[in-house]
């Protein structure tokens, strides 16, 4: 079973890169139904590669921003959004399917039933909500809610976390003690940074702020950017300007550098197993190079290679969090 939920948990990484191909191209917008059954199949034939670029012709997308654009154009960008929505429904399938197996053979027994249930509902509960942020984009603006988004990043993010502590409960235990309670906090804590640090990094892709300033560790130039504190109340410039959220955004990238860095030193100084060690290595070493990721975006102007690795990372930074705070309660395999 343990190979069936890091098979999950990989299909999630992957999700996370499609999408962030999706976004990036501009190809979000471009399926303006959510048919689950239906649209599973592609168009077959000229007359429906018509049909549905006539209807993306009704979005705000295309009336204010791809109004050049020809059939052949449109299928282009189709094609990134069909496949992170089959992607979807195949992660449901890679769940479902070896779930219902178990199950019947009785491998999933007491609480497991609806542990690992939960995680099915939760990658339902991440399609609806897709379309939700979607559907944000088809009113008016060419573009979705910057706080759909990152709810739809963050529910990723959390299913992944979940369906990895399953993984984790399932692994053996050794006879290692839990690491100190100040150090399993501290994990914890970092584990918090982390989530806020994606959120933002979902709120910077959302305002596009990302393309602003492509210069580090400066503004271009100037070290605050020009416009923070121009919207009214704060919690609304901390949320919806663009320059404050990539101000934020870099901020929290180096605070969780030096706070995984920091946890890895206390951990040196005490008694601990040779997993809960390699942990917290893990988890500095991933900050690390997600930092060195971050500054490679930023520099090669939202290059799309470098932002969907960057976005990756993220999910990856958060996991290694998560496993260096579960496996330092309780030391396993």
């Amino acid at each position: 079973m343990r190979r069936w939920l890091l098979a999950v948990f990989f299909a999630i990484v992957a999700m996370v890169a499609i999408g962030g191909i999706t976004r990036l191209t501009g190809s979000g917008l471009s399926i303006t139904e959510w048919q689950p059954f239906r649209g599973a199949l592609p168009p077959l034939s000229e007359a429906d590669w018509q049909v549905l670029f006539d209807k993306y012709k009704t979005s705000p997308q295309f009336q204010k921003v791809n109004a050049w654009m020809t059939l052949a154009d449109f299928e282009r960008i189709f094609w990134w959004e069909w496949i992170h929505r089959q992607w979807g429904r195949a992660i449901g399938l890679i769940f479902v399917l070896p779930w219902a197996y178990f199950l019947v053979r009785g491998h999933l027994t007491g609480p497991w039933r609806w542990r690992t249930a939960v995680a099915f509902i939760l990658g339902g509960l991440q399609g609806a909500l897709g379309w939700f942020m979607v559907a944000s984009g088809l009113v008016d603006a060419p573009q979705v809610s910057h706080y759909r988004l990152t709810a739809h990043l963050m529910l990723a993010f959390g299913v992944a976390q979940y369906v990895l502590a399953l993984w984790l409960a399932l692994g053996p235990t050794d006879a290692a003690s839990p690491a100190p309670t100040a150090l399993r906090r501290a994990a914890w804590g970092l584990v918090a940074l982390v989530t806020g640090q994606c959120a933002y990094g979902g709120l910077l892709a959302g305002t596009r702020g990302g393309w602003l300033f492509p210069t580090f560790p400066d503004f271009n130039g100037a070290w605050i950017p020009p416009n923070i504190g121009h919207i009214d109340p704060l919690w609304r410039d901390l949320l919806d300007n663009p320059e404050t959220v990539q101000l934020v955004h870099r901020i929290l990238g180096t605070s969780v550098v030096v706070a995984a860095l920091a946890l890895w030193a206390w951990g040196r100084m005490r008694t601990l197993s040779d997993s809960q060690r390699g942990a917290l290595r893990l988890v500095a070493t991933a900050a690390s190079l997600q930092l060195t990721l971050g500054v490679m975006t930023v520099l090669s102007h939202m290059n799309t290679h470098a932002a969907v690795a960057h976005q990756v990372g993220g999910l990856l930074v958060l996991s290694a969090s998560t496993l260096c705070a579960l496996r330092l309660r309780t030391s396993t395999h």
